[in-house]
């Protein structure tokens, strides 16, 4: 709104206006802006999450310590929702497809944490809606975002090809071409790529989830993972650094730069509430949302490989989960004390800041990392 205002209409009558032409002065806006909204408004979400009576249920198997905190006021991701929506709306330009994409994926994956948040405080317990419920609702969500890339994808604005680190020649398809030729084969053709999708956004989406589980652990490693999406989607516009750097130049993607900088300065503003001791919990109408469209911004930038090192943290909380349930399953034996693996931390002696401090050092390790592998190909 604010763009158009100042770029749109008023720019003709005022030059110094121009500048509001450049994504990195209004990605610089958007993240102020989602910084200060976060910050003003978090005590009256807080407060209002308290007189809702909105707190979190601890599950007794956790660590002991961790009981404290019953009734510490949760779903404070609808701040962080609100934090980026609206700047995003304020200073991005909202005819981009890609725009209108990642704030449909962050509203739906919200929309589907708050249920599970609901689902929680009305059966009084740490136990939402199923599993399986949760997954179908996101995949369903990932599905109508593959939908849209391949219709993007018709008219040359995306690339459904495969970007494989460290190995520029390599470029597989995931659309099967030789099959989209054959009217009652189509569906197959573009199968493999929305799967592909679907896999990236719900596996993300649930990374970020497990990984929220002490004070500022989940929205430090965002803000972080979140910074290096926003350097990537803005080199992946620019011509000249996509050359440079040898990665897919996508155009229009350049707009998503505004939204990822209002995604940083949101979860900033969020931390300084959920730093510890946390005066409210994110919830799963944050932790889904910050995941799942973490994961969207990936596909869109074709950085879906590159995200397993950029969220790193995510993918170890993840594969812990995974190792435990399938050793127990397999052995009958636990291979760490417990899962997610920073509750393993916290059983073997680690204090929760140290624990949480350490994954944030860990995170931003992972993250230059990814970025330094733009010039390793």
């Amino acid at each position: 709104m604010l763009y158009y205002l100042f770029y749109e209409l008023l720019r003709p009558y005022f030059s110094a206006f121009n500048v509001f032409r450049y994504l990195t002065v209004r990605t610089a806006y958007a993240s102020l802006t989602g910084l200060f909204l976060a910050l003003v408004f978090g005590p009256w979400v807080i407060r209002k999450l308290r007189e809702l009576q909105i707190g979190q249920y601890i599950r007794e198997e956790g660590p002991q310590g961790h009981q404290k905190k019953a009734g510490t006021p949760t779903m404070g991701g609808v701040l962080i929702v609100l934090a980026t929506v609206v700047p995003t709306l304020l200073w991005a330009n909202l005819t981009n497809s890609f725009v209108q994409l990642a704030l449909f994926s962050m509203v739906g994956f919200a929309v589907i944490g708050f249920f599970d948040d609901y689902a929680k405080v009305a059966r009084r317990k740490n136990l939402g809606i199923s599993g399986r419920q949760k997954i179908l609702l996101q995949g369903m969500v990932s599905v109508v975002v593959g939908i849209v890339l391949l219709v993007l994808a018709r008219h040359s604005a995306y690339s459904t090809e495969w970007v494989v680190p460290f190995f520029k020649k390599v470029h597989p398809d995931m659309v099967i071409h030789s099959l989209a030729k054959h009217p009652q084969l189509w569906p197959l053709a573009f199968l493999p790529f929305l799967v592909f999708v679907a896999l990236v956004i719900v596996g993300s989406s649930n990374a970020v989830n497990l990984t929220d589980g002490l004070d500022g652990l989940a929205i430090g490693c965002t803000v972080i993972a979140a910074s290096a999406l926003t350097v990537l989607t803005y080199v992946s516009s620019n011509a000249r650094w996509a050359s440079y750097l040898d990665i897919q130049y996508i155009p229009r993607v350049g707009e998503l730069t505004v939204f990822c900088g209002a995604l940083v300065g949101a979860s900033l503003g969020f931390l300084w509430y959920n730093a510890h001791p946390a005066e409210v919990f994110m919830g799963d109408v944050g932790s889904l949302s910050l995941g799942g469209t973490l994961g969207v911004i990936a596909v869109i930038i074709k950085q879906e490989i590159l995200l397993f090192f950029v969220g790193g943290i995510f993918v170890v909380e993840a594969l812990s989960v995974i190792i435990q349930v399938a050793s127990f399953r397999l052995r009958g034996k636990r291979v760490f004390r417990m899962a997610p693996i920073h509750h393993h931390f916290e059983l073997i002696g680690w204090s929760e800041s140290k624990v949480i401090v350490r994954f944030w050092i860990a995170a931003l390790i992972f993250a230059l990392f990814a970025l330094t592998t733009l010039k390793l190909r």
